[in-house]
């Protein structure tokens, strides 16, 4: 079975880091895609970054260019955001997800991922 477990969330200071952790299992990062996505009260869900499984190919949304980091470890089978300067704005539940698709194409449409870990909560204070 696919099962995704984030951790790493908490409360930080504007300006402050954290590193989002997801450990997987059941898939290998070669044939899936993986992604970060957070949904903030009262917004809708929406891709914060994600690697396609061919290629290597990232993306991230605009408003984190230059502050996150996304990563995968095939050793230790767990993927990483590593959040640097943030914001008040992004305050979330952050989610990882995967989706078995060969492409070299990254995709991050929070519909188009089957498999979810079950969420961290980032609360930056201002």
């Amino acid at each position: 079975d696919v099962q995704l477990q984030a951790s790493g969330g908490g409360l930080v200071q504007a300006g402050g880091s954290l590193r989002l952790s997801c450990a997987v299992s059941g898939f290998t990062f070669d044939d899936y895609a993986i992604g970060w996505f957070r949904q903030a009260p009262g917004k809708r869900r929406e891709g914060v970054s994600c690697i396609s499984s061919l290629g290597n190919s990232i993306w991230y949304v605009d408003s984190v260019k230059g502050r996150f980091t996304i990563s995968s470890d095939n050793v230790k089978n767990t993927m990483y955001l590593q959040m640097k300067n943030l914001k008040p704005e992004d305050t979330a539940v952050y989610y990882c997800a995967a989706v078995k698709v060969l492409s070299a194409a990254v995709h991050c449409v929070w519909i188009e991922y089957k498999y979810w870990g079950q969420g961290t909560q980032v609360t930056v204070s201002s």
